[in-house]
This record gives structure tokens, C-alpha cells and sequence, in this order.
């Protein structure tokens, strides 16, 4: 099922992806693909939301992290292309668009653990939180696509805040 989001978010970037600037997105797609790994390799002992695969891919998405690894190389770039190829220029249109965009991941997620088991939320972690974070996500995104170094500072603050808020043990981070 998984195979099919990413083949999705694929077809959506060739139709509405901003691919000559390509190069513009790309310091962003790296920051959106390190958070990835970051969270990963932080939460590998502690993981507040874990991936599975239970229909077509079972055989090659064989953990949450192959499936995350091919959201960075597939649905990453495809979102990226889009979400900040056609950011609006108003602040209300811009509203809607980060809308749009919480809503389409978050209603994902929300199929994905009400109806297909494709994933599984731990130590708190809900569809609200998961809401919240789409929203900081988004956000974040497009302050680095315009000042980097600020939204590596405000990324910061979000992960502190997470660990204390979750209260992620210290000894999970060996």
C-alpha cells in the first residue's frame, strides 16, 4: 500500500511539481530528508509512530524503516515540488494551502491506523499529536526554503519540546 502513497505523490509531482527550479527545493529536501533520518536514529528504540506493510510490498518494505527510507527517496521530493513550487503569495491563500496540506498527510495517517494497520502510534502519540506536528512540518519547510538558519533553530526548540513532552528516556538515545 505504501508502494501506491509514494506512486501517488509521484504521478502528483510530474503534473504539478515545479521541476525547473528543482534546484531552488533542493537545500529544503535535504533539510526534510535529515529530519527524517534524524527522528530515526534518535527514536530507534523509542519510535512514537512505527510503519508496516501488510498487503502489496510485505517481501521489500520489511520494516518501518524501508518504508520511511522510500518515503524520503519518493515522496519527499514529489511533496517538496509541489507544496513549495506553488506556494501562494497571500497570507489567507497560503493558510489554505498549508490546510491542504495537513489535511491530505493527516488523513493518510488516519486511514492508515483506523483501517488498513499500515501504522501504529506508541508512548502517547496520537492523530492529534500527529496533526500538530504536520502543522510545524509545513511550516518549518517553507521558513527554510526562505531562511534556513531559522528554521533550524525553531527545529531545535520542536525537538526539545517532543523529547520533554514524551518524556523520550535519555538511555534510548545509545
Amino acid at each position: 500500500m505504501h508502494f501506491i502513497y509514494c506512486f501517488s505523490f509521484l504521478i502528483a509531482a510530474l503534473k504539478w511539481g515545479d521541476w525547473k527550479n528543482w534546484k531552488a527545493y533542493y537545500p529544503t529536501l535535504l533539510f526534510f530528508i535529515g529530519g527524517d533520518l534524524l527522528k530515526n536514529a534518535l527514536l530507534h528504540n523509542y519510535r512514537m509512530w512505527e510503519f508496516q506493510e501488510l498487503y502489496f510490498g510485505q517481501k521489500v518494505l520489511v520494516g518501518h524503516f524501508a518504508i520511511d527510507l522510500m518515503n524520503m527517496i519518493i515522496c519527499y521530493p514529489a511533496i517538496i515540488l509541489i507544496y513549495l513550487g506553488q506556494y501562494p503569495q497571500f497570507l489567507w491563500k497560503q493558510i489554505i494551502w498549508i490546510a491542504f496540506w495537513v489535511l491530505l498527510l493527516s488523513a493518510k495517517e488516519f486511514i492508515n491506523l483506523k483501517y488498513l494497520n499500515l501504522i501504529n502510534h506508541y508512548h502517547g502519540w496520537n492523530m492529534s499529536w500527529s496533526i500538530l506536528f504536520n502543522i510545524a512540518m509545513f511550516i518549518i519547510l517553507r521558513i527554510h526554503f526562505k531562511s534556513p538558519l531559522i528554521a533550524w533553530a525553531i527545529s531545535i526548540v520542536w525537538i526539545i519540546f517532543l523529547f520533554n513532552w514524551f518524556d523520550v528516556p535519555i538511555n534510548t538515545l545509545k
